[in-house]
């Protein structure tokens, strides 16, 4: 099996599981090589409600390292997401390991505020 097809498979034995809806979230993670990308989304709908990355974050913040960047877009999401209400989330990790980048983002979102 090609790696490929191993990270698809591996995103739909997650994604079986979790489901997100109007009052309670999906918090879908992609991580690139460079950059990790954070959305809310609402499958009933199929709809984006909050999404957040890292493109014009080092610059600003003056952050050294994708984790601590990652832990910042946790933050930010966390903090968008309670100014429009929401307060749980299902966490969707995708085909990636919890661990690294994905991890530091999940904490920041819990610190935050937002509960999962």
């Amino acid at each position: 099996m090609d790696k490929k097809k191993a990270k698809i498979r591996r995103h739909k034995r997650v994604r079986a599981k979790v489901k997100g809806t109007k009052s309670c979230p999906r918090l879908s993670v992609f991580r690139s090589n460079k950059h990790i990308y954070a959305q809310l989304i609402n499958d009933e709908k199929g709809h984006a409600l909050v999404s957040i990355n890292d493109l014009g974050l080092a610059k600003v913040a003056k952050l050294k390292g994708k984790i601590s960047q990652a832990y910042e877009v946790g933050k930010l999401l966390a903090k968008k997401a309670t100014s429009e209400n929401f307060k749980k989330v299902v966490f969707d990790k995708g085909p990636y390991k919890y661990h690294g980048r994905v991890k530091a983002l999940a904490e920041g979102a819990r610190e935050g505020g937002l509960k999962f």
